[in-house]
């Protein structure tokens, strides 16, 4: 992705025709001052050079001429020396850098580094990668090269930085999808209809340079009927080659760890940028790799479906031959089978076959859909309200206590208030056939308890504590299902 110029989006407004699009300039003041950045110079030990030397004219002893250097550093090493010393042999020279030893804690390493006409000096870490803060590096010449990069940056831009996310280029892609679609009408029909105009070479390039934003336009003129807002799963990553932030449109500086990514997404911003994104994560399937221990509310909007499918393709199998089933849902199928159930719905999503044919014993799909409540992340009744239904369930009154867990209820993520719902529904059904199934809201809060809810913090104490309110819970829902939902 090549930087245009240094301005801002040439215009939000939607174009009339794909000819017309005007794709966004990526703003390339940042990339221009990377450039201009001081290179690193590394200053070698006069004592090294002259222990080189022997070595290449005597083929004598190799090992270092300077005392307790650590086998992880260079010949930049320049033992114990004062901060006056280490001043003295960078020479004033823009970007000279050394390494050595505190006088005052030895044992102890600094990087004496020159820059804005004044010696730097940083406590130097390792612990298999070079660090003087966040940032890890396989040498030291990269991480004083993209310190240069960031002090010089932050140095001449401090400001413009500080402003960077005032005028965002996210909030004016919406165009994009619509440009997507004009592009994919002209090349269907041109598949239909030779003789026609194709596609021009620049509308093709036009579609590959915003490739990413195409993600984010989507959110706007998407046919999603089950829009759930979804938190940007944001990981610092480091991006090769140059790359421009999808949010403020300014490049992202240094040479690792420059931005965030989303990792369900794909979305490419500044760490600092990221605090501004809206909730409207978009997940991408082709980054889903698996059904089970996926995230609830990434699993639904990645396949635009109201609950996880899982649930729904079981349930639906549940319903139609096991209702009367013995034990349903506390008789346990063999684990290996629904471990082979599982295994089908990571590889095969929708299209798995759980069908008679394949698993005659219901008790299998019933372990498959309650092993996949249990390796969610985050319960169907999340975390965070996991103390406030166990307060609701402590309560004596029953009529307060249905209105708590009510209140409480609403404070569930759509997508796990939808999937609880839904759930609900279908054990008040196996509720029904209790004569032949055995199975009623006590029995039935006993198993799906510490399913579908788990305390914050791992503690055996607390979950054997909270049992019987967990218990609760679920057959409060179960019983009131109709009010509750």
């Amino acid at each position: 992705m090549a930087a245009s110029s240094n301005s801002s989006l040439s215009g939000s407004s939607v174009s009339s025709d794909a000819e017309e699009y005007q794709p966004p300039i990526w703003k390339s003041y940042l990339y221009q001052l990377q450039q201009e950045a001081p290179r690193p110079k590394r200053i070698i030990c006069p004592r090294e050079r002259w222990g080189f030397t022997v070595l290449v004219r005597l083929v004598s002893n190799s090992q270092p001429q300077v005392e307790n250097r650590p086998k992880y550093y260079g010949r930049e090493f320049h033992g114990i020396i004062s901060r006056e010393q280490a001043d003295e042999l960078l020479g004033g020279v823009e970007g000279a850098y050394i390494l050595r030893e505190s006088q005052r804690q030895p044992g102890c390493y600094t990087l004496a580094l020159r820059f804005g006409n004044q010696t730097l000096n940083y406590r130097l870490f390792h612990d298999g990668k070079h660090f003087v803060g966040e940032k890890r590096f396989e040498s030291i010449h990269d991480l004083v090269t993209d310190g240069l990069i960031t002090l010089y940056i932050e140095t001449k831009a401090a400001e413009y930085i500080s402003k960077m996310t005032t005028n965002p280029i996210y909030e004016h892609i919406g165009y994009a999808t619509l440009l997507r679609e004009k592009v994919s009408r002209r090349l269907s029909r041109s598949k239909n209809e030779p003789r026609k105009t194709n596609v021009t070479h620049e509308e093709h390039t036009a579609v590959e340079k915003i490739s990413s934003l195409v993600r984010r336009a989507a959110l706007t003129h998407n046919d999603n009927h089950f829009n759930y807002e979804k938190t940007h799963n944001f990981k610092v990553h480091t991006f090769r080659g140059p790359h421009w932030c999808e949010y403020c449109a300014n490049f992202m500086w240094g040479l690792i760890a420059q931005g965030v990514r989303c990792s369900d997404c794909g979305l490419n911003v500044h760490k600092q940028c990221s605090k501004h994104v809206p909730n409207d994560c978009q997940p991408d399937l082709k980054r889903i790799k698996k059904v089970y221990c996926c995230d609830l509310t990434t699993l639904v909007k990645a396949h635009n479906t109201q609950r996880p499918m899982v649930v729904d393709i079981c349930i639906r199998e549940i319903e139609a031959r096991g209702l009367k089933s013995e034990g349903l849902y506390r008789v346990s199928g063999f684990t290996e089978h629904i471990e082979d159930v599982k295994m089908a719905f990571d590889r095969d999503g929708e299209k798995a076959d759980i069908s008679a044919n394949v698993y005659p014993d219901i008790n299998i799909i019933t372990g498959a859909l309650k092993l996949y409540f249990r390796d969610l992340p985050i319960p169907v009744i999340t975390y965070d309200t996991y103390s406030k239904f166990i307060d609701a369930a402590k309560i004596s009154n029953a009529d307060e206590r249905l209105e708590a867990v009510h209140e409480v209820l609403m404070l569930l993520p759509p997508a796990h208030y939808e999937t609880l719902r839904y759930l609900m529904i279908h054990l008040k059904k196996v509720t029904m056939n209790e004569k032949d199934n055995f199975m009623n809201a006590e029995n039935l809060g006993i198993v799906f308890g510490p399913t579908l809810m788990r305390p914050p913090e791992d503690s055996t104490l607390t979950t054997l504590h909270d049992m019987r309110y967990q218990k609760l819970i679920v057959q409060i829902l179960i019983e009131n299902e109709d009010v509750l939902f």
